[in-house]
């Protein structure tokens, strides 16, 4: 018989938008977000984006008398933007940055700069070991011609692999972060059937915040209103996610999110609505036996749809790394060619012709920056083709063990 609760854990989740130099009313909004948690109390803090090792610090200094605990993950050219503050001792940290995080040229999104990445932190409250993992997804940008999706496919693979493979002696499991995937999405059911996190606004027992959850609504201030135009209500792309391993069950007593300007304020946290959980852990008599059958074939269906996603993104980086290859061979037939138009000048062949030096140059100049440009090319599409290969092999493996795991039984 499962006893009284144990443990009353309050969780604040919210990517803070706190892009140096870019954001609008940055520091304003960090100086606003440290004074709610301060006033607040939460027993655990997950942010995303703080790019700012100074915002870092600064919310460091502000919480260190209510958080005493913290940890910034660092990676990537500006960082992961990911740290965590809570009121219990942090025991171990580690970081698993993402294979595939989008493309170098794309610089109006910027993301393959950021060291996007999974930061797990693990505690013991009350004698009960929780693995605690934050995180911040590759964005969207174009639902109808996303792009990204394979990108993101790996990562939120690469999120549940790391989840299972580093949660076996948790008792506790929780992710929170911006996973830039709506409910529905492949990537998110892939991430829960793979992981058997359970989604603590569909779980709770009370709600209160913007409908349906949304956490990129029309209504704030900071986002963009055409990327939301066919979502009148706003999407939900930040969660929190848990589940017990051993002898626990957890219950979200009550989520809720922020809805626009903070209290008192003429401006939101963020352009994200945060999100924050109250969940109730309790020991139970016997731990809970693995269930097969129906969710196994759901698994089945939602891993072979993830698949022929991550294969098309697959052939598609095959022929962009074909493109730049052949762009990089027919540079280097340029530049031997214009090679051999300058020794046959040396060596005295067509004299009685000027050689135009100045349009040779620029020429070479050319063919040599079409060439460096071509090869990087070719050597990130290479890597590109080798992960989603890879990512793809695995995702065979896990089909093949969901299929024969019936006939064990």
């Amino acid at each position: 018989m499962e006893g009284e609760p144990t443990l009353r854990l309050r969780i604040f989740d919210l990517n803070c938008w706190a892009i140096r130099y870019l954001s609008k009313r940055r520091q304003e909004r960090v100086r606003l977000i440290g004074d709610t948690l301060r006033r607040e109390g939460f027993d655990l803090v997950l942010l995303q984006e703080v790019w700012s090792e100074r915002d870092y610090s600064d919310l460091k200094v502000k919480l260190a008398g209510c958080y005493p605990f913290s940890h910034y993950f660092r990676s990537g050219v500006i960082g992961s933007g990911l740290c965590v503050f809570s009121r219990f001792p942090i025991l171990d940290t580690l970081l698993y940055q993402y294979s595939l995080n989008g493309y170098p040229y794309m610089l109006q999104h910027g993301d393959w700069f950021c060291g996007k990445s999974v930061g797990l932190v693990i505690m013991k409250i009350s004698g009960i070991i929780f693995n605690v993992y934050v995180t911040h997804l590759h964005a969207e940008y174009c639902r109808d011609k996303d792009a990204y999706l394979p990108h993101r496919l790996v990562q939120a693979w690469e999120l549940a692999q790391f989840i299972r493979h580093t949660s076996k002696a948790a008792d506790v499991v929780l992710l929170g972060g911006d996973l830039n995937m709506h409910p529905e999405d492949v990537g998110i059911r892939l991430l829960r059937g793979w992981t058997g996190l359970r989604d603590a606004f569909a779980e709770a027992t009370r709600f209160e915040g913007c409908k349906n959850g949304c956490t990129l609504v029309p209504d704030n201030c900071f986002t963009d209103k055409s990327e939301l135009l066919p979502f009148p209500l706003g999407i939900r792309i930040d969660y929190i996610l848990y589940k017990a391993i051993s002898s626990f069950t957890v219950k979200c007593e009550e989520l809720k999110t922020t809805t626009g300007p903070a209290p008192g304020m003429d401006i939101p946290f963020s352009d994200h609505e945060a999100v924050m959980a109250t969940l109730h852990i309790q020991r139970r008599g016997q731990p809970a036996g693995a269930t097969l059958g129906a969710a196994d074939l759901a698994l089945v269906d939602v891993v072979t749809e993830a698949r022929t996603e991550v294969g098309v993104g697959l052939r598609a980086a095959q022929r962009q790394r074909y493109s730049s290859g052949r762009m990089a061979v027919l540079a280097l037939l340029l530049l031997l060619l214009q090679a051999a138009a300058a020794l046959g000048t040396l060596a005295g062949l067509g004299a009685e012709q000027p050689f135009p030096k100045l349009s040779f140059c620029l020429l070479a100049f050319l063919a040599l920056g079409v060439l460096v440009l071509t090869t990087g090319l070719h050597l990130f599409h290479t890597m590109e083709v080798k992960m989603l290969h890879g990512t793809e092999d695995q995702m065979c493996m896990a089909l093949r063990a969901l299929q024969e795991r019936p006939s064990e039984g």
